[in-house]
C-alpha cells in the first residue's frame, strides 16, 4: 500500500491532515499498543516515514564513525526498515524492530533483494520493545521518531529499556526529533532535557549534539543528533548493567 510520505519529507505537526489522522487512529492512549500503529500502516498513513533512508543515517555511514568488526546495531521502531539497510554493511549486522507485523512485512518485502543469502546484514522483528528479549545486546541503538511517539509517562520505560539492551561500552544515538507547541501527540513535545532527565540516572552522558544539517526541508530546524555512552560507575549502582 502507498504511503502518505514523499521523498522530501513531511511536517510532523498537527498542521498536517496525516498526523492529525495519526492521532485519531492512535487514539491519545497512554499505552504502547499495535493495534493503532497497525491501522496506520494498512491506511497508508505514516508521514514519519520519508520513502528513504534518513539523510543523518546516509551522512553517519559516510562519515566511517559506525563501529564494525562483527557489531551489532538496533533501530527501534524501524517502520519500512530503510535505515536498517542503510545502517548494516560487512562486518555490521542490523535488526530493525517494529511492533507493528505490517510494517515489519513491508520492510521484508520492498529488502529482500538487498538481503543476502545468508541473512548476514540485515533482520527485521515484529516485538514489542518493552518486552522483547534479543540473545545478546547491542553496540549501538539508533533512535529517530521513537522517543517522541510515546506518550511522555512512558519515556523512563524507554530509557530503562535502551539500558538494558545496550551493550556497557555501546553507543545510544537519539536523532532527536524537537516537537514543541503540540497540544497532543505523536509525536509528543521533546525537548534535549526530555532525553537528559530520563538517560542521565542510568548512566548516559551526552558525547556530542549537533543541529541536523541534513533534516528533509520541512523539519530543518527542529531536529539535533546526540550521541551518548553510559559512565562506567553511574550515580545510582544499581543502574549499572
Amino acid at each position: 500500500m502507498a504511503s502518505t510520505a514523499v521523498a522530501a519529507g513531511q511536517v510532523l505537526d498537527g498542521s498536517n491532515p496525516a498526523v492529525a489522522r495519526v492521532r485519531q487512529l492512535i487514539g491519545g492512549r497512554q499505552e504502547y499498543s499495535p493495534d493503532g500503529w497497525s491501522r496506520c500502516w494498512e491506511e497508508g498513513v505514516t508521514p514519519w516515514d520519508l520513502g528513504q533512508p534518513t539523510p543523518a543515517v546516509v551522512e553517519l555511514v559516510k562519515s566511517g564513525t559506525l563501529p564494525g568488526g562483527g557489531a551489532t546495531v538496533l533501530v527501534p521502531g524501524c517502520g519500512a526498515g530503510y535505515d536498517v539497510v542503510a545502517l548494516s554493511g560487512p562486518g555490521r549486522f542490523v535488526v530493525g524492530l517494529d511492533i507493528c507485523e505490517t510494517a515489519v512485512a513491508k520492510a521484508k518485502q520492498w529488502s529482500a533483494a538487498a538481503a543476502p543469502a545468508d541473512g548476514s546484514l540485515f533482520a527485521f522483528v515484529a516485538a514489542d520493545f518493552f518486552t522483547w528479549e534479543p540473545p545478546e545486546r547491542f553496540d549501538l541503538i539508533f533512535d529517530y521518531t521513537f522517543f517522541c511517539a510515546f506518550h511522555p509517562s512512558m519515556r523512563p520505560a524507554w530509557a530503562k529499556r535502551m539500558a538494558d539492551l545496550l551493550k556497557p561500552d555501546g553507543e545510544l544515538i537519539t536523532l532527536m526529533y524537537l516537537a514543541q507547541g503540540q497540544e497532543a501527540g505523536p509525536p509528543f513535545n521533546t525537548t534535549v532535557l526530555d532525553y537528559e532527565e530520563v538517560l542521565k540516572p542510568l548512566g548516559f552522558v551526552i558525547t556530542s549534539i549537533q543541529d541536523n544539517h541534513v533534516a528533509v526541508k520541512p523539519r530543518q530546524g527542529m531536529e539535533k543528533i546526540a550521541k551518548w555512552k553510559r559512565m562506567a560507575n553511574p550515580t545510582n549502582p544499581d543502574s549499572a548493567q
